[in-house]
């Protein structure tokens, strides 16, 4: 791996966690995943998403950070690079998209303040799927809470990644579009992917491919 830190992103459903553990695994990687099993708002959102989407940003957002800034200044001897299944900026991204505007501009200064001090990642890889292959993965994992997402709220947290990504000048970013690959249970889809991300991109271009 020739970047020090990637970070997967996509989609609920996308196969992030997939694909940043099998290549971790491979390459001796230090792995990175978000937790999010615990989060006791996270089932309430899905049922009540007007009422529990700022404790559950909150909550998210002051646990990424905890993880990241822990796990970031701490270095590994022996692992060559790390990886993880999100970036810190998706905290802004799903805000953005269920928060009521005042609430949202109340969120936004406060990640501003604590994003100024998270470290970038190398790369960022975007996985990019449609909702109805979204939605087949999500029924495959089979959490309970996840069985009711709607289809448009998948839609708008896309293109909320999509807007983010737009807006980016600083970033190497990576977009594949894995509607027609298997990287799971395909090696030759696996390496494919593996050859682009060890491509070095010029920084603000933003390449899709796959």
């Amino acid at each position: 791996m020739r970047h020090n830190f990637i970070a997967i992103e996509g989609t609920i459903g996308a196969g992030k966690t997939s694909l940043a553990t099998k290549i971790a695994e491979d390459f001796n990687g230090k792995l990175i995943l978000e937790q999010f099993a615990d989060n006791p708002f996270l089932p309430k959102f899905y049922e009540e998403a007007d009422r529990y989407a700022f404790p559950l940003e909150l909550s998210f957002l002051a646990e990424r950070y905890q993880q990241l800034s822990t796990q970031l200044s701490s270095q590994d001897l022996f692992k060559n690079f790390t990886i993880s299944d999100y970036l810190f900026n998706k905290s802004l991204i799903f805000a953005q998209k269920t928060l009521t505007e005042d609430l949202f501009g109340l969120y936004g200064k406060l990640f501003s303040i604590i994003n100024a001090s998270m470290p970038q990642p190398d790369l960022l890889v975007y996985l990019y799927l449609k909702v109805d292959k979204l939605k087949f993965n999500i029924k495959l994992r089979g959490r309970s809470y996840e069985q009711s997402i709607a289809d448009d709220y998948l839609e708008a947290i896309q293109q909320g990644y999509f807007e983010f990504i737009k807006q980016q000048q600083n970033m190497r970013i990576l977009i594949l579009d894995t509607n027609n690959i298997d990287f799971v249970n395909n090696p030759e889809d696996y390496k494919k992917i593996l050859f682009h991300i060890d491509q070095e991109y010029s920084i603000g271009i933003h390449r899709r491919v796959l």
